[in-house]
């Protein structure tokens, strides 16, 4: 299962367009909360917004970055390639074919440095073509893929940093390893560039239901010294920032009123 910006329904229809100033008003407004509920818990940053464009059209990218977004998800290597064709970007900063930044006419007011994430499951035979495409991959859950990313390195392939998916509920259903099963999963990636860890918590009807697993996450990856914990989706997000996330995964409340007001009704 994937790192996921909270459930998703059956036959999701992509976005093709988006009303960039709704988008960008939330971003901002989000990013308020995300800070204050950090604040409060005593912790010095807010976390990262990831914003799960597997849910847009590549015809809705560019609108998105207009919007303010700096931090991408999907979960395909073959739709990361033609996302990013649609903004003249991969990895990282947009670039041209010659190796130049690459331009459009309004690049003037979109983010200096885009970065990709991949929040899907990671099968071991396909590690390597996403490796190459993405800043992070936030799913590690076998020795297996662990396995092909150490020869990926070995024959001089750059490796992104990498967050071990960990099922803190022991769900039958979900993915990860356990978190009796970490050290483990952590021995076959030593040498890899592995910052930290991600979860996704059982499915709640309130964000506060979240916080034991949040909790549990960052108790877990403070015993292994990782410090970064990519945890907390549209629902719980806030709730995440206060139990230590240092990137939270967003889709459904930028362009769902529904969504955005059940935020506002729970942080408002």
């Amino acid at each position: 299962m994937s790192a996921d910006a909270g459930p998703t329904p059956p036959a999701r229809v992509l976005l093709e367009s988006i009303d960039v100033e709704v988008v960008r008003a939330r971003l901002a407004t989000l990013g308020e909360l995300l800070a204050t509920g950090a604040a409060r818990a005593g912790r010095s940053s807010a976390p990262e917004v990831l914003v799960a464009s597997k849910y847009f059209a590549p015809a809705a990218i560019p609108t998105l970055l207009d919007a303010g977004a700096t931090l991408l998800g999907e979960n395909r290597a073959d739709v990361i390639e033609a996302k990013q064709a649609a903004v003249g970007g991969s990895r990282s900063e947009p670039s041209d074919a010659a190796g130049a930044p690459s331009v459009d006419a309004d690049a003037s007011a979109r983010p200096a440095a885009l970065r990709w994430d991949y929040i899907g499951e990671l099968q071991s035979r396909k590690a390597t073509a996403i490796a190459p495409l993405v800043h992070r991959i936030h799913t590690l859950a076998s020795a297996s893929a662990a396995r092909k990313l150490v020869a990926y390195a070995e024959a001089g392939g750059e490796v992104p940093e990498l967050l071990i998916q960990v099922n803190v509920a022991d769900e039958t259903a979900k993915g990860g390893v356990l978190p009796a099963a970490l050290p483990a999963l952590l021995e076959a990636a030593a040498g890899l560039p592995v910052r930290g860890l991600m979860t996704m918590p059982p499915l709640a009807r309130e964000p506060e239901e979240s916080r034991r697993w949040f909790a549990a996450l960052r108790e877990l990856a403070a015993e292994h010294d990782l410090t970064q914990l990519s945890m907390g989706t549209s629902q719980d997000a806030v709730v995440a920032a206060q139990e230590g996330a240092t990137v939270v995964r967003i889709g459904g409340i930028l362009t769902s009123d529904e969504a955005w007001a059940a935020l506002e009704s729970a942080h408002g």
